[in-house]
């Protein structure tokens, strides 16, 4: 056998030994093998370069509300199992210490083998942030008679009632205690929750959990404003928010300030309102493009307002005073008369699409976790949702869980912790 009959017979074994993708490869690999690159295995975890990315713990304000929204989200709600103040005391410091922990990350401690370990392990020996924030807030029911609270309630934290279209689910509804999970992947949110019922479990109990996404956008060209996420009946969510980079809007709509008619350690808290809603796909998916338009208000391509280009252009109803061009009681526009008065019930909205499966009847379990914030509850969310009771969106979704819950303000150092402004304002009552 001479050079070439070798050289052609190892060439055919090389090939038939590879797969399809090798073969594709193989002129490549035999020409220049220095330029080649192995395609990745099956098994092999996806690539980010993110996982480093981080949000501080400690401000005035927490985390996870203005910060921009990442890919994955949960909203978890637990009843509180402390039995008096102290452990309440210890639920709140406990919960500050994990979550300055898995916001910033880091090794896990090793033990002994025979003991259970201190972590869950799903990220590894050593726990990246991950673009984690963790937001702590309260329900109506932690002021009850437990913990000596009821004196110093925010003025306008209430149980959320059901509205006319709601199909509320006890199960899924209202808790004393919320923890908004944000992160780049959902198993670090999953990871963080697990760390929290460990570390808690005569503490918390969970009442209900929802988990989301967002899809990714392709980075904004330059000079071409950002595009808002699409949600699962292919709109664009959120085209109207205000500008959460703008420090005194969100004083005026997020946050509450100083010196209001709020109990003074609910300063630079926030009320969050969430919202799981069932949206009927299939229903929509059968309905015509212009009747969805004209539902909702808006371009379904685009994002913008009818008979406008872009998402973000502002829509003029004085000019369309008879809804010939939005309807009168098309969603954006019930939802934001754009009136002076109107002003006033402003809302940062933080959404997640969700998927639950399919339901017994055969239909597909998802909607939205709905999650907003602002700094008065009856001006905000439930006057937003009172303008929109019998729009014309209802027929195509149902909400079916959430509740409201009053958002504590940040951790501002090492001596601080989360939950300690609402304690101290009632420590003089429970030690006279």
């Amino acid at each position: 056998m001479n050079d070439s009959e070798h050289f052609n017979l190892q060439r055919r074994r090389v090939l038939m030994g590879m797969g399809a993708a090798g073969v594709a490869l193989a002129g490549t690999a035999l020409s220049c093998p220095a330029m080649a690159a192995a395609p990745a295995q099956v098994t092999e975890a996806p690539s980010s370069d993110k996982t480093q990315d981080h949000h501080d713990f400690h401000g005035v304000h927490q985390s996870g509300i203005v910060t921009p929204r990442p890919a994955a989200g949960m909203l978890v709600s637990f009843d509180v199992l402390a039995s008096d103040r102290d452990d309440l005391e210890r639920l709140f410091r406990t919960l500050n210490e994990r979550i300055a922990f898995l916001m910033k990350g880091g090794p896990v401690a090793q033990i002994d083998p025979k003991l259970p370990p201190p972590d869950s392990g799903i990220l590894g020996p050593v726990v990246t942030p991950d673009n984690l924030t963790i937001t702590v807030s309260v329900g109506e029911s932690l002021f009850d008679e437990r913990f000596g609270l009821a004196s110093v309630k925010p003025k306008r934290l209430v149980r959320m009632v059901g509205f006319p279209n709601d199909a509320l689910e006890a199960d899924s509804c209202h808790g004393d205690l919320s923890l908004q999970f944000c992160s780049n992947t959902a198993d670090t949110n999953i990871h963080a929750l697990r760390d929290i019922v460990k570390n808690l479990p005569d503490l918390l109990l969970v009442r209900w959990k929802q988990e989301g996404s967002v899809p990714p956008q392709a980075p904004a060209k330059p000079g071409v404003p950002a595009q808002s996420a699409r949600n699962f009946l292919g709109f664009r969510d959120g085209s109207a928010n205000p500008d959460s980079n703008d420090g005194k809007a969100m004083d005026r709509i997020v946050w509450v300030q100083p010196g209001s008619d709020e109990p003074a350690w609910a300063a630079h808290g926030s009320y969050q309102a969430v919202r799981i809603i069932r949206n009927f796909v299939e229903r929509w998916d059968r309905t015509p493009l212009q009747e969805q338009e004209s539902i909702i208000g808006r371009v379904k391509t685009t994002g913008a307002p009818m008979g406008a280009s872009h998402e973000t252009e502002v829509p003029d109803y004085s000019k369309d005073p008879e809804g010939k061009l939005t309807k009168l009681d098309a969603h954006i526009r019930l939802a934001n008369p754009r009136t002076a008065a109107s002003q006033a019930n402003l809302i940062l909205r933080r959404p997640f699409n969700y998927s639950n499966g399919v339901n017994k009847n055969g239909q597909l379990d998802m909607g939205l976790l709905f999650i907003c914030y602002q700094a008065d509850l009856e001006k905000g969310f439930i006057s937003v949702q009172t303008r929109l009771n019998g729009e014309p969106l209802e027929e195509y979704l149902k909400p079916v869980g959430g509740g409201y819950f009053f958002t504590l303000p940040g951790v501002t150092g090492d001596k601080d912790f989360i939950g300690r402004s609402l304690l101290a304002a009632t420590q003089s009552n429970t030690t006279a």
